[in-house]
Order: structure tokens, then sequence, then C-alpha cells
């Protein structure tokens, strides 16, 4: 009947169609005074939508930039693949590095979702899943996209959370947990009896390194910005807070008498470039510097030739170089997992935030004026 050249445009398939419909329903013919059309989806393809099943929302940006690239949108709901779980999500928590990664700091590929720890429920396993997990799990994890709904990944470093800690506190413990449990028993494993300079102590990173270094039976020495920061960073485990309000000089001097001129064993520096160079003064000789954070900015360039006046240890640390197979996350996480249930850690959250509020949450960081852990509600 046609040729393999015949070509339809849409109004002649239409016709087609009008023609075949009729002959179907009557061999007579029918006198029609208007074509009967049958609907346009029938026969014109139609761009193919996710179903609200095949989609989920996610604070994602599109490029660099300040709070204002963030945007809360629908995505594809996100299959694990046969070594991941996937996570419904209940709480993500924000974190210094989700702000490095908007601003371009540490560039990323675009569109890019942000988050990088939660807690939630496991909806789904994959075959070839480690850790034996089960649908309905109640997990905290650090991996990516958890500013999410759902998220996708390696059961590397998920946690099984004990009962009697709650979603809440679970999104708070990973990152800044193993961060500080690592600091402390990995990077520099502190003695009881050693001098300990923690800065931004009321920071949730610093909280968490005060009440650890109390627990190895250090002297801890926090610094912060305020009076009311000062007072938390006490209860938290800070023997003795200095104000840096009129500059780092008070600290220095703060700190030789403190220690007799000596210096402190370990500097714990998660802000940067603005306490470095004091970091180095107050260090002692034979001392070390850990630097794992740039909260006033990264720390420029350092003449290795000034760490020679006292023989010091200068190291750069990131969390994942200590978790990089399931039985050191499972080692180290179980620690700090038992720390936190036998009520020997204390997690304060500053705040949590509705997910659609993530813009403020990171204002809010990097104001430095927040104390404690910030969460969003997914």
């Amino acid at each position: 009947m046609f040729s393999s050249s015949t070509r339809f445009t849409s109004t002649s398939l239409r016709r087609l169609l009008v023609i075949s419909a009729s002959s179907i329903h009557t061999p007579a013919p029918i006198a029609i005074s208007k074509p009967f059309l049958l609907p346009r989806s029938t026969f014109i393809p139609q761009p193919r939508f996710f179903s609200s099943k095949m989609t989920c929302h996610a604070v994602q940006i599109a490029k660099h930039g300040d709070s204002s690239v963030l945007a809360y949108v629908e995505v594809p709901k996100p299959s694990p693949k046969p070594d991941q779980v996937l996570i419904k999500v209940h709480y993500a928590g924000v974190n210094f590095i989700d702000t490095y990664q908007r601003s371009g700091l540490y560039p990323q590929p675009m569109p890019f979702i942000l988050g990088r720890e939660g807690s939630g429920e496991i909806v789904e396993v994959g075959a070839e899943a480690e850790g034996g997990f089960k649908v309905g799990d109640r997990v905290a994890f650090s991996g990516p996209s958890s500013y999410a709904e759902y998220t996708a990944i390696s059961t590397l470093t998920v946690a099984k959370l004990p009962d009697n800690i709650s979603y809440e506190k679970g999104a708070a413990l990973l990152i800044q947990g193993l961060t500080a449990w690592t600091l402390a028993r990995q990077a520099y494993k502190i003695e009881k009896g050693d001098w300990v300079l923690v800065h931004a102590a009321a920071g949730g990173m610093g909280l968490l390194l005060c009440q650890i270094a109390k627990l190895m039976g250090a002297h801890v020495i926090g610094t912060t910005s305020t009076d009311a920061k000062a007072e938390l960073a006490r209860k938290n485990g800070a023997d003795y807070v200095i104000n840096y309000a009129n500059g780092y000089d008070p600290v220095i001097e703060k700190i030789n008498e403190l220690t007799g001129g000596k210096g402190v064993h370990v500097v714990y520096d998660g802000v940067g470039a603005a306490t470095f160079d004091t970091s180095l003064k107050v260090v002692r000789r034979l001392g070390t510097v850990i630097s794992f954070g740039n909260s006033s900015g990264a720390v420029p360039p350092v003449n290795i030739l000034r760490l020679s006046e006292k023989n010091i240890r200068l190291m750069r640390t990131t969390l994942y170089q200590y978790l990089t197979t399931r039985e050191e996350f499972e080692r180290l996480s179980s620690e700090l997992l038992q720390l936190v249930a036998e009520n020997k850690l204390d997690f304060a959250v500053h705040k949590v935030y509705p997910i659609q509020e993530v813009k403020q949450a990171h204002d809010d960081i990097e104001s430095r004026k927040t104390t404690g852990k910030l969460l969003l509600k997914i």
C-alpha cells in the first residue's frame, strides 16, 4: 500500500487513523462533517517525564558561588549499584567542606548535589553490599549527596545506629566525630598530661576535641572569640580558654605563661590562615601542629625551614585517608559510637533547619557565629 519511501506528516497520520477508525466500526460509508481526531498523545511521541516514584528532591548547584547558587530541585531518584545501599535520608549534616565545594575552593563537576553525611533508613540493599545491612536498618553514613531525600552509597562508610542514638544525633556525629577521634588517636595520640591547644574551641569540631582531649587526661587550652563561647568550651572540657577578639598576641602570652614557656605538645588548627602563624609560635620543641580546616581561608604556602626552629611536625590531615577500608571504618566508628552510647561524648546541635532553608544554614556556618552542629531536616 505504501512504498518504503513514503513519508508521513503528523496531519496525514492523523487522517489515516481517522479513516482506519471509521472503517473498523462500520462497513457502510458515513458522512462526516468534521474529521474525528484521536488525542494527540496517542500518536505524537511526548517527552518522557519521571513519575513521582522515580524522582526525589535535593539541594543542587549548577555553578560555584556563594549561597545564592543553592537550589532545591527535583532530580532522578538514585538506584543503588550492587555494592551500595539506598538510604531514605532523615537528616543531613552541614559541614565546612560543603561550603568549600559550593564556593569552588574544592572544585566539583556540575551539576552537583551537596552533602557529605547524614542519617536515615535503608530502603534497598545491593546484592554485593558488605556489612550485613538489611532493609529497615537505622544508619548514620558519611558519603556524597546527603542533601537529598534519597542517596545511594557504598557501605564502606555506613554504620548501624544503636537504639539509644536518634536520627538527629546520628547525622551530627560521623564526620566531625570521626575527624576528632582520628585527630586525637591517629594524627597525634594524646597522652595523659599533654598540653593540647584547640582553636575555635566552641565550634562543632572544637567542642568534640576538647571533650576527647579531656577524656585522655590532657591539659586543654581553647581559643574563642566571645565570653559566651568561652563558657561553652569550658563546659566541654577546656581547662583554660583564651579570647582572641583583640588579636593573637594575648594567646601567645597566655600559653607561654601556662606552660612555663615550653609551649603545647599539639595544636589542632581548623581555622587556617588566621591562626597558622600563632600555632607555629606556641607549639613546643618537637611538638606537632595539625591543620585540618580552612574556616578563615586556606593556609598560604609555608617555608619548610620554619619547622626546623623547633623540629616541629606539621601535618595536614583528611578524614578519608584514615577510612580506606571497611575494617578501618568499622573499628573507628564502633569506638566513637560506643563513647556516644555511653554518654561520654556529647554532640551539641546548634540548630536544625528545614532543607528548604539550606541557604541560611550555609550563611550561618560561614559567619563563624554558631556553636555546635548544624543539621538539615529532609
